[in-house]
């Protein structure tokens, strides 16, 4: 078998439809030589029926990263299908819709821990569930949006992504003994069921698609899952705690 990830065996997480990110991660890394499997949540059918669209069907499994049972007999259920993980991606973020969209300032408390507990906290919680599975190290890879920032529209969401760029520079230091990398890639925006749910989102697209200096295209996803590849592979293996924008280079120009 040959391929930039020849032999590797990956949990992805996020995969809704064909437009997610996820999808592309998915469908690149079996062409890459990659075992794969997805984990689905609420729409458990709809992720079996995209699964089928990828180059080889891929299993699904059931994973609320708010579940304490589910996340606890993770290792075993993956089991049934590889023998072990050598890369992880989390590609999950879930806000109510009182957290975004201009709300900041009226949000309260319960909705904005629902945001931090699945956008969030669920990096950690995703990579240790994995983490016995992972006993001859690995990468766990996840997606953001510059939270460098604050952005119009996104609100709690940015927060809740600046939350997961410092999770993932901890989960870097404590699981780097253990051979395990942790990375992020800043995707630009894209057309993706995530964004098409916060009002006002497509105020980024017409700015970022002029000032990107490579450009930018708001439908294309392999760009991002590329980066996600490369971070899941052998080519990074002093890499870790790293941020890789991939976004035609917006976030390196200023307004």
């Amino acid at each position: 078998m040959s391929g930039l990830l020849a032999g590797k065996r990956l949990l992805v997480t996020g995969v809704i439809t064909e437009a997610s990110i996820a999808f592309s991660v998915a469908k690149l890394a079996q062409e890459n030589g990659a075992q794969v499997v997805l984990t689905g949540f609420g729409r458990l059918s709809l992720v079996e029926r995209i699964a089928k669209r990828l180059p080889e069907p891929a299993p699904v499994i059931e994973v609320d990263v708010t579940n304490t049972e589910h996340l606890a007999s993770l290792a075993d259920r993956v089991r049934e299908h590889v023998d072990g993980l050598d890369g992880v991606v989390h590609s999950i973020g879930f806000a109510p819709q009182s957290c975004l969209g201009g709300g900041f300032l009226d949000a309260p408390w319960e909705d904005v821990a629902t945001a931090l507990h699945v956008s969030t906290y669920s990096y950690k919680s995703l990579a240790m569930a994995a983490l016995p599975l992972m006993s001859s190290g690995g990468a766990v890879v996840g997606l953001t949006f510059d939270a460098t920032k604050a952005w119009p529209v996104y609100d709690w969401m940015g927060v809740a992504k600046a939350g997961l760029e410092s999770a993932s520079r901890y989960l870097a230091m404590h699981l780097g003994k253990q051979g395990i990398r942790s990375n992020l890639v800043a995707a630009g925006p894209l057309r993706t069921i995530a964004a098409k749910s916060i009002p006002g989102f497509d105020q980024f697209e017409e700015a970022w698609a002029e000032r990107a200096p490579l450009g930018w295209s708001l439908t294309d996803q392999e760009p991002a899952a590329r980066a996600c590849l490369a971070l899941l592979s052998d080519w990074f293996p002093a890499t870790t705690g790293e941020i890789v924008h991939v976004d035609g280079g917006y976030h390196a120009v200023g307004s």
